[in-house]
């Protein structure tokens, strides 16, 4: 059982001291709340610097342009990742509809205009109903999955065809916040390994008049809530 004192948090901050001599003597962890732009590599460079501790992992990527939790471990803590990286997660997302892009999400340009005037709210509900429970889902071509000892995003950079597999996720639930068209908020709850992009794309697809995803928020992992978690810039 992972003990909460060892993570450094907003509530645990005022002990940040203590908590840097744990964490490398016995390991341990820290909520991130990440930037955009940011990716979750450049997350785990800065605390290297800031905690001189060599040995550093994070438990569950998150995308760059993607802001929220990520939960890093330190030291012998790096041996707990798996257990984390198997919580569930919690995501606030932002859908546009009535186009896509090549990313599933606003890092390329709109394409694929369609007209959406005729969505209506009750077609949004039932389009997001079929993705809730188990669900066979691909990952976007533009990620970090690795097929064949190489990320995805490099075969798409190079203009390569990949036949990517689907997985099998979870979606716990789908709660739609606000519908202000063309753009659907929602937030959604899922086992590991559920790419909220291609949920995204997916409802698009099912509501016929495409959709990416426009802005995305881990605010929870299993326990972890972002609420809690530190910007980089509120480190010592």
């Amino acid at each position: 059982m992972i003990d909460k004192k060892n993570f450094l948090s907003k509530s645990t901050l005022p002990f940040f001291d203590q908590w840097l001599e744990n964490a490398g003597r016995d390991g341990a962890y820290a909520l991130i709340d990440k930037d955009k732009d940011w990716t979750s590599f450049d997350v785990v460079a800065k605390m290297r610097g800031i905690s001189k501790i060599k040995k550093i992992g994070h438990c569950g990527t998150l995308d760059p342009l993607a802001t929220g939790l990520l939960i890093l471990a330190f030291g012998k803590a790096t041996k707990s990742i798996n257990s984390l990286q198997a919580l569930d997660k919690r995501y606030s997302a932002l859908l546009k509809l009535g186009a896509t892009t090549k990313s599933f999400d606003s890092e390329f340009p709109e394409e694929n205009i369609k007209d959406y005037s005729q969505i209506t709210i009750d077609d949004i509900i039932n389009a997001s109903l079929e993705f809730i429970g188990e669900i066979s889902q691909k990952a976007p071509i533009f990620s970090a999955k690795k097929i064949k000892g190489k990320r995805l995003y490099r075969y798409a950079r190079e203009e390569k065809e990949i036949e990517i597999a689907p997985n099998i996720v979870n979606v716990k639930s789908i709660k739609i916040e606000k519908i202000d068209m063309p753009f659907l908020q929602i937030t959604i709850d899922c086992s590991k390994g559920t790419y909220i992009r291609s949920l995204a794309n997916d409802i698009g697809e099912k509501l016929g008049c495409g959709a990416y995803l426009f802005d995305l928020r881990r605010t929870k992992i299993g326990k972890y809530s972002v609420d809690d978690a530190l910007k980089i810039s509120d480190i010592p």
